[in-house]
């Protein structure tokens, strides 16, 4: 969907019932900026097509919002296509943990016949694990043309998080530091990190923007943003207060 002159949003990619994950392009004069790309080649794509038709003579970039392969798990894709993927710098995955991930959608799969036939495969279609190959270490810019944007550090959620902010749009996007009507994903994490994730809402506050493009959920405009980051810091704040995530399983208290 288009949510601003210059950016766009791709909402509900495939991931894990119920959960599904959001990623979002932004283009300017010379370069589009694709954020994020998916849980797998087969959602990349879908961000390419989208992306190449709106602006089919720009050049093409690439940003992950954090570590965990919801958000890089297209990369291959483009990184195929000789497309610089940024991230930061922390964000390194390794192989072993690629394939436990594979392994883990395969046994979530409550089919006991098509887990045997193990369809995790065909989500994972042409899909292997690729790091960023440009990294990002501070709060940075990049300018896509007549389109500047902001790249802000806020972990919390993990310590790869990032946002991309497009001051002359009012719009946000903002990985898994932001969820809508999902609970927000503390189980990463720790109390330290937790209040990392605090003081990341505040950045993210202070910004005011009137467009956020969450992690996962749907987009939420101005009247609704507010609310949201009100949302996901009571639920940290409860979270450090209480020792422990909302989602931790009930027999690990």
């Amino acid at each position: 969907m288009r949510i601003s002159s210059c950016c766009y949003a791709l909402t509900g990619l495939g991931y894990s019932t119920p959960w599904s994950v959001n990623a979002g392009f932004i283009t300017g004069s010379e370069t589009t900026l694709v954020v994020d790309t998916g849980a797998c080649a087969l959602s990349a794509a879908t961000i390419h097509g989208y992306a190449t038709a709106v602006r089919p003579g720009n050049r093409i970039v690439v940003i992950n919002t954090e570590r965990h392969f919801d958000h890089i798990g297209g990369n291959s894709y483009f990184r195929d296509l000789g497309i610089d993927v940024h991230g930061h710098v922390s964000l390194r995955r390794t192989q072993e943990q690629f394939r436990q991930e594979l392994d883990d959608f395969n046994h979530g799969i409550a089919n006991p016949a098509r887990r045997e036939h193990n369809e995790a495969e065909a989500f994972f279609y042409g899909t292997r694990l690729e790091n960023p190959n440009c990294t990002i270490a501070a709060d940075t810019s990049m300018n896509l043309g007549d389109c500047e944007v902001q790249i802000i550090l806020t972990p919390g959620h993990t310590p790869t998080n990032l946002s991309v902010f497009v001051p002359s749009d009012g719009v946000l996007f903002c990985g898994d530091c932001l969820i809508s009507r999902y609970l927000p994903n503390l189980d990463a994490g720790t109390i330290a990190d937790w209040q990392d994730w605090l003081r990341s809402l505040d950045r993210v506050e202070r910004l005011t923007a009137s467009v956020v493009v969450p992690g996962h959920g749907p987009v939420v405009t101005r009247k609704g943003v507010p609310g949201m980051i009100a949302n996901v810091r009571s639920i940290l704040e409860r979270a450090i207060a209480d020792g422990f995530s909302p989602t931790r399983p009930a027999s690990a208290g």
